[in-house]
């Protein structure tokens, strides 16, 4: 409570011809100023009028205090003054014709950014009255307003609607300083003894994540109400004071999601917001992605994949966004599915952004990743190509592109050629040569047997995919047959595995001569005449298949083989 020693004076507040609206709010102000008039008998002589409201109040008591109103009133003869930029309005106004007049008010953090603004643009200063405003707001931020995390920040916040005088009086700055210092004194002691950083960065993103958000969730919620350019100045100044960087993961994952939860992200086309609410977004997801940390695992990767459909819906700049890509591409190990099902805002017919994925992929090539990442970004690569392949509208130049640059390093490719399956189905009007070279995609010898065997009846491949497919099957026959008669012979059917190795030749050859025969003639490249030759070899395929499984030690009866054969095609992808 600042006790100030009362003087006789009279005020009297009037209202102008100002709107209705205005009025109603102004009017808690009125009763406030009817309680300072303490004798009629002095009248005022000078009207202030202050952004729509006036003060009819008296020369003397301002004069001696505010040397900005001594300076105006000395050179203007009139009796009505005009000030229209003062901090605060009329309430600030208002509170420093209260000091003026000695009437008693309280100053607290949340009108002490106003009160030190108003005084400094008024400059009462004590080169005018000792113990002026000015020496007394100071006085009351120094001991009590920064000297807690909370008072700090809500001053900060206050002192963001006075610019540029809070700035020029350093309050603001102040302000950062004394936050910075609270947060890393208290931060850098929990983090020493919760999360070791080795050289890659954090030691597990999972684990280190959860205790970072840990550390940081008592004065996160404070500094998400803070303007994206005051917040930016609050954590470069806690990095400056040797904050650990690695911490600014979590509290950037609470500020966008609080600045971006409104907006309306959906594939094919955009949904145009406000444009000054898009702009303003559009400089806070900019601001956000340039103070990200650059160590992997410092942040998580679902929260690049919400930045980067931001940044793409909001257009951000070529930079923004491929800062965004190359950090995606170096976490795109620890991705799921959903985190590069990218949708399309382009008015092109696409369901999904394939080209943005591909620079994604390009920029995890450029990266010396582990083994086990190459392998997840195989098959994941895989399941993308197998959800985007059912797109009636995906161009084959597009999937095809983005087909060949998938890790080689796979155990096996039946993942690539459910894709390749999904997308001749989603596209029956694909020619015979541009089928032949989407087939040529898959790796024949990376098919297992399930895989193998619902190729073989598949009309919907290329003739020559189908006859590399009985080739490697008939050579990994071959293959367990001579491992079984070395390891454990079977003598009651080892003649009839060879029988049947020479059959499946024997059709492979008819196979391979038909195949000729369609490529000689032009009236036998028919889509009748192709179905009948895979129909032809399929059947033949099929019916030696429950020997696929003597690979894997099965018994030789006829019984166990009829169940074999079952379990393969009800396991076959329709």
């Amino acid at each position: 409570m600042m006790d100030v020693q009362q003087e006789e004076a009279a005020m009297v507040t009037t209202y102008d011809k100002i709107p209705t609206k205005k009025k109603e709010l102004m009017n808690t102000v009125m009763k406030r100023t009817s309680e300072w008039i303490f004798s009629q008998e002095i009248s005022s002589d000078v009207i202030f009028h202050v952004q729509g409201v006036s003060f009819s109040l008296h020369k003397y008591p301002l004069m001696s205090k505010c040397g900005y109103i001594r300076k105006m009133l000395s050179k203007e003869a009139d009796h009505a003054v005009k000030i229209d930029d003062v901090p605060g309005g009329p309430t600030g106004f208002e509170l420093a014709a209260k000091f003026c007049y000695g009437i008693n008010f309280e100053l607290t953090v949340e009108n002490i950014a106003m009160a030190r603004c108003v005084a400094e643009f008024l400059e009462m200063t004590d080169e005018y009255s000792v113990g002026n405003l000015v020496s007394r707001t100071e006085g009351y931020i120094n001991e009590v307003g920064l000297n807690s995390f909370a008072g700090a920040v809500t001053i900060l916040q206050s002192s963001e609607s006075y610019l540029p005088v809070s700035e020029n009086v350093k309050l603001i700055t102040r302000c950062v300083d004394a936050i910075a210092l609270i947060v890393t004194k208290e931060s850098q002691f929990c983090l020493s003894g919760s999360v070791e950083c080795s050289s890659d960065g954090l030691d597990s993103s999972s684990c280190s994540l959860f205790l970072l958000k840990e550390v940081v969730d008592w004065w996160a919620e404070d500094l998400v109400v803070l303007s994206i350019h005051t917040f930016q100045r609050v954590l470069l100044a806690m990095i400056s004071r040797g904050f650990n960087k690695y911490a600014l993961g979590p509290i950037l994952m609470l500020y966008a999601r609080k600045c971006l939860q409104d907006l309306e992200i959906s594939g094919k086309g955009k949904n145009k917001n406000v444009p000054n609410q898009e702009n303003e977004k559009r400089v806070i997801l900019e601001t956000i992605v340039g103070l990200l940390p650059r160590e992997k695992n410092a942040i998580s990767t679902n929260f690049l994949s919400l930045l980067l459909r931001s940044s793409i819906y909001l257009e951000t700049t070529v930079a923004c966004r491929l800062d965004l890509e190359k950090r995606m591409g170096l976490h795109l190990g620890q991705a799921v599915l959903d985190d590069i099902l990218i949708p399309s805002f382009r008015f092109d017919g696409n369901t999904f952004d394939v080209d943005t994925v591909q620079r994604i992929l390009m920029n995890f090539e450029e990266f010396e990743g582990a083994r086990d990442d190459i392998e997840k970004v195989g098959k994941l690569m895989e399941s993308y190509l197998a959800e985007i392949a059912a797109d009636c509208n995906l161009p084959l130049s597009k999937f095809m592109n983005l087909a060949e640059h998938v890790p080689s390093q796979r155990a096996t490719d039946d993942g690539m050629y459910k894709a390749i399956d999904i997308y001749l189905k989603a596209h029956p009007a694909l020619g015979d040569t541009e089928r032949k070279k989407l087939c040529s995609l898959i790796n024949c010898q990376k098919l297992t047997s399930e895989a193998c065997a619902h190729a073989a009846k598949n009309e919907r491949l290329s003739v020559g995919t189908v006859v590399q497919v009985l080739y490697y099957e008939q050579q990994r026959l071959r293959e367990a047959i001579d491992d079984g008669s070395r390891s454990s012979p079977l003598p009651n059917d080892l003649s009839s595995l060879q029988k049947e190795n020479k059959d499946l030749k024997f059709e492979l050859q008819k196979a391979k001569t038909r195949l000729k025969e369609v490529d000689k003639s032009h009236s036998d490249k028919s889509p009748s005449r192709t179905k009948s030759v895979i129909a032809t070899v399929s059947k033949r395929f099929l019916k030696l298949t429950p020997f696929l499984w003597f690979d894997h030690g099965v018994s030789s009866s006829s019984t166990r083989s009829k169940d074999k054969v079952t379990k393969v095609r009800r396991h076959s992808v329709s």
